[in-house]
């Protein structure tokens, strides 16, 4: 990418998260889509299964996967050494899922398949049914299928060989793929009143989401903290309080985003939210560029000489070159729009531009929160 492409990216990203006009702060967001309600949460499920079906490239015989394969077959009424068998076609995997509130029996759950040895890859394997366990060391799902890789690895590796991979062929996913047998409980009333907890916790964001609850609903809100707001249910919405929640989570709130900025160094990225304000300051920017090239020159005596030898003889030239600069000065900006604009008009790369950002902080003139990635 050209630095002046380069640029103009920086600074779409940086107008990305700008409010369109003074009126587009007034824009709210729904109370679902800024808080979840205390007890409705997700819970983790995870168990230990055999990939079959693998095709020669499963686990090279380790003991826990022949001896996992001589308790399955013992299952099924076949007792069989573990040393007689070979594991080249099996792999033992982690199955991993997440478990919804409210999952009912027979709702099927996605799993992700992880491979737990040293198999090169589960394309082609099938899952053979494997429980899936919480933190309470209860079974809440049971998975089983064809595992769905996306990728592949082939070739053979070593002095001599050649392999291809694309993506991660040890870990795959079945869409589905896990049946829910428990339900696991989830209480979000209690006492005759709900929690909202804020996904991203901000005490002015957690009174607006009180003031506009109370707005529909009067002296029913209560802000506690920066994460949670106390709800009391209207009289007659104890049993079935689902119409009063729904109520709820249609309500708009404008939350309130602290000023920051993202910085990247990586990949050249800035994001910068609409909150952020630079103090009147002076900037300079300049470039210095030092070149060394090294050649190699070859020195030989003269035609029909008998005397010297031909030498090679290295050498450098050094040039330097330094880009004027100038000292501007940046009157106060409220705005991220005008940053933005004032940092464009100096021509500066979003490398050069991050370096700048830093040493506003560190001169106290940038009032955000500067984070590094």
């Amino acid at each position: 990418m050209k630095p002046r492409h380069r640029l103009q990216f920086a600074a779409l990203v940086l107008l990305l998260l700008l409010p369109r006009a003074l009126g587009a702060s007034a824009l709210g967001s729904r109370i679902k889509d800024l808080a979840t309600l205390q007890g409705a949460r997700d819970n983790q499920l995870i168990g230990v299964g055999l990939v079959t079906g693998i095709a020669g490239e499963g686990d090279k015989n380790p003991v826990y996967t022949v001896q996992a394969m001589a308790n399955l077959l013992q299952t099924y009424g076949m007792t069989v050494p573990p040393a007689t068998i070979s594991s080249k076609n099996v792999a033992v995997v982690t199955v991993t899922a997440t478990l919804p509130p409210f999952a009912k029996p027979g709702s099927r759950l996605d799993v992700t398949v992880s491979s737990l040895g040293d198999a090169k890859t589960l394309q082609g394997g099938t899952l053979l049914l494997a429980p899936l366990y919480a933190v309470d060391r209860r079974v809440y799902a049971a998975a089983q299928g064809p595992v769905s890789v996306g990728g592949f690895a082939a070739g053979t590796g070593g002095p001599g060989g050649a392999s291809v991979q694309k993506n991660h062929p040890t870990t795959g996913q079945i869409v589905g793929g896990a049946l829910v047998e428990r339900e696991l409980p989830a209480e979000v009333v209690r006492d005759g009143s709900l929690v909202y907890l804020l996904r991203e916790p901000d005490f002015t964001t957690a009174a607006r989401l009180a003031e506009a609850i109370n707005a529909q609903f009067p002296d029913s809100a209560l802000a506690r903290d920066s994460t949670s707001v106390w709800v009391k249910l209207p009289s007659g919405a104890n049993d079935y309080p689902i119409d009063f929640i729904a109520r709820l989570e249609s309500l708009e709130v404008t939350p309130d985003t602290a000023a920051r900025i993202i910085l990247n160094e990586r990949t050249g990225t800035i994001v910068a939210t609409a909150s952020i304000k630079i103090a009147a300051c002076a900037v300079s920017h300049g470039n210095l560029t030092i070149s060394i090239a090294s050649t190699l020159d070859v020195s030989q005596p003269g035609p029909l000489s008998q005397l010297g030898t031909t030498v090679v003889t290295p050498r450098t030239n050094t040039s330097v070159s330094e880009n004027k600069a100038s000292l501007i000065a940046l009157p106060e900006l409220p705005t991220i729009e005008k940053v933005a604009t004032a940092l464009n008009s100096l021509g500066v790369t979003p490398r050069d531009m991050m370096a700048i950002f830093q040493a506003m902080k560190q001169a106290g003139a940038l009032q955000a929160e500067l984070l590094m990635h």
